[in-house]
């Protein structure tokens, strides 16, 4: 991480933070120096928090943490909610908002990554890059012909969600001179790609569909087993979003009868699982949840991460407030 000058204040002075969340050894080292934290995963008793409830002033968590209102609601004295991470689905945002504790995210920062991603699974389910990889390991070169691949550039793409990443993602296709097409809870102003109102409208007209739009119950299961028929057997679908968005079981059925082509996954329903049938497909590409996982972005989310923090405790605006 870059150099940052430390939180001014005495041992007595540091506000108390709980670590609700697995985040990288460079933010724990550097919250540790500025901040009394207590790491509530590493803490096997089940009354770790209730005891340090009463001085916890912030909570920091991740994309995947789960902060309720009862959870918040042991902690009499938090003031902010930092979340590592640019969704913030799994807290209970009204809820905070009710007791004036304010959220905060990492936006922005990832996004180029996640983009980056996106287009690597698209190519890789498309192209079958594993499989090519495996046929060339395993000495299958020059004894057998290894089959042709789907392409890419020219094709019709879809992008569920046309927020900042997939405004991202849709500039990286362009390049790839692909046809985008795009669904959003709303049309987007000076926006001109061609705009559908549903998922299934969208996926009917295209051949690959990246999904980057929020999680949350707003979209759970928002890519159902219709949506999937209406992509065809031919389609590939990509998601870097939520694995809730996805109908999982409607996906496996839609991949073991070929009622899809292909599927480029990073975020699954149930992490850290992944359901055996996906995990046996060939037709399926997948990744732990990495799309924003380089040095350089998880070292910027830390640092808006400890900017959040510091800004909150000094009195000034904070940088990203949840919307």
């Amino acid at each position: 991480m870059q150099d940052r000058p430390p939180l001014v204040t005495t041992p007595s002075m540091k506000p108390q933070i709980l670590l609700a969340a697995k985040v990288p050894p460079f933010l724990v080292e550097a919250l540790a120096q500025r901040y009394i934290v207590h790491d509530m995963l590493a803490q096997p008793d089940p009354g770790f928090v209730d005891r340090v409830a009463p001085q916890v002033r912030a909570v920091v968590a991740n994309g995947e943490s789960t902060i309720t209102a009862d959870f918040l609601a042991r902690l009499p004295a938090v003031e902010l909610v930092s979340v590592f991470g640019v969704g913030y689905d799994g807290v209970d945002v009204q809820a905070a908002r009710q007791r004036g504790i304010q959220v905060t995210n990492t936006p922005d920062v990832l996004t180029d990554d996640v983009a980056d991603m996106a287009m690597a699974l698209l190519l890789a389910v498309a192209r079958k890059v594993p499989q090519a990889d495996r046929y060339v390991r395993d000495g299958q070169w020059g004894r057998a012909a290894f089959p042709f691949t789907r392409k890419v550039s020219g094709a019709r793409l879809g992008i569920v969600g046309l927020g900042r990443i997939g405004s991202a993602i849709a500039q990286r296709a362009r390049g790839f001179g692909m046809h985008i097409a795009y669904t959003a809870r709303s049309r987007k102003d000076g926006i001109d790609y061609p705009y559908y109102p549903t998922p299934r409208d969208l996926a009917e007209q295209v051949d690959m569909l990246i999904v980057s739009t929020v999680g949350g119950p707003a979209t759970h299961g928002l890519i159902d087993a219709e949506t999937l028929r209406a992509l065809g057997p031919q389609g590939i679908l990509v998601n870097i979003a939520r694995g809730t968005v996805v109908d999982e079981d409607a996906l496996v059925e839609a991949l073991a009868t070929k009622a899809i082509a292909g599927a480029g996954l990073d975020v699954f329903a149930s992490e850290p699982r992944v359901p055996a049938a996906l995990a046996s497909m060939d037709n399926v590409v997948l990744t732990p949840h990495m799309a924003s996982g380089t040095l350089e972005t998880r070292t910027a989310m830390a640092n808006l991460v400890l900017d959040n923090l510091d800004a909150h405790f000094a009195g000034r605006p904070l940088p990203t407030p949840v919307p």
